[in-house]
């Protein structure tokens, strides 16, 4: 087995739990999506990288309750809250900082 094979076996695994964990707080949260961002969607990940998620809903409200419930889930480092408009608007818009994401974020909830 080689060092790529292992990094994609470990990727897999932790991408599972995400998605397994992300069903458990949607459930709670109806409207609401998870996306994963940063080194862990990109695949360029290391030992010292943290978990970073988007919580988006169709409120600022219902988005802050969504995020809080992902932090005490454990299933993230650190998380970002946004209405499904500011989401769309980031990932399409100017900034490349937001372009990125857009391009690189990984759904981890059903539509």
């Amino acid at each position: 087995m080689t060092v790529a094979d292992i990094r994609r076996r470990k990727q897999a695994e932790r991408l599972k739990g995400l998605h397994q964990h992300a069903s458990l707080v949607l459930a709670e949260h109806p409207g609401g999506s998870l996306w994963l961002f940063g080194s862990w969607a990109r695949g360029d990940w290391d030992g010292f990288s943290d978990v970073d998620v988007l919580a988006v809903a169709p409120s600022r409200g219902e988005a802050n309750r969504l995020a809080e419930a992902v932090l005490e889930a454990g299933m993230a480092d650190d998380v970002l809250a946004l209405t499904a408009q500011e989401w769309q608007q980031r990932r399409t818009g100017d900034d490349p900082y937001w372009s990125a994401i857009g391009r690189d974020a990984l759904r981890l909830s059903q539509p």
